[in-house]
């Protein structure tokens, strides 16, 4: 079952049976949060091409090719040995390739001259088990490290779901990013794209 196109619903395991709000968890996988931020930047820059680089298990646990159709976006040429890999076009001429190659940032473009690279990472949004929400904070750190890691150039953006709890934690590590010229992006169930620095 789907939940906003992005989440998946599924039933809890019997360690986390009613730590979550509600009976069942939403998980945001990391192929949906790869792909909500791909739809921003092509909503709010003038980008024509975005590059998306997920890896097996981000194409096992969510499906690229129905996500990119339902925001219209059709098969244009296959790459590669997965079933989603290729190159999908809109009718506007835009492009989204999705390669499966991990090492090469998550979501990747060219916006007004400037490289715009994203490491991206999943959780569950509505739980309030320890090790849950501990996981969504360490993915925020893992991203942030990525990029840190990374060369620098251009925007360098973490992006995670959004969630009350780790809302707070991404404000407390939001100046020293902007220090070191990362951003940090939280991603709401609805794909609405919310920059940590304006808040």
């Amino acid at each position: 079952m789907e939940l906003d196109d992005l989440i998946i619903v599924k039933a809890p395991p019997k360690n986390r049976v009613g730590k979550s709000d509600g009976p069942n968890e939403h998980h945001f996988y990391e192929g949906a949060v790869m792909l909500a931020y791909a739809t921003h930047l092509l909503r709010t820059t003038r980008t024509k091409e975005i590059r998306i680089h997920p890896d097996g298990t981000h194409g096992k646990q969510f499906d690229f090719e129905s996500g990119l159709l339902r925001r219209g976006f059709k098969i244009s040429t296959r790459t590669g040995k997965t079933a989603y890999g290729g190159t999908y076009i809109d009718k506007q001429g835009r492009k989204v390739i999705v390669h499966p190659k991990s090492g090469l940032g998550d979501v990747v473009a060219e916006v007004d001259g400037e490289r715009v690279c994203a490491e991206c990472k999943g959780g569950i949004i509505n739980t309030r088990h320890a090790g849950q929400v501990s996981r969504l904070n360490k993915g925020l750190c893992e991203a942030v490290g990525r990029l840190m890691a990374s060369p620098s150039g251009g925007r360098q953006v973490a992006v995670v779901p959004h969630t009350d709890r780790i809302l707070p934690f991404a404000q407390k590590l939001a100046l020293r990013c902007t220090q070191a010229d990362i951003e940090i992006a939280l991603v709401k169930a609805s794909g609405e794209i919310v920059d940590v620095r304006s808040l």
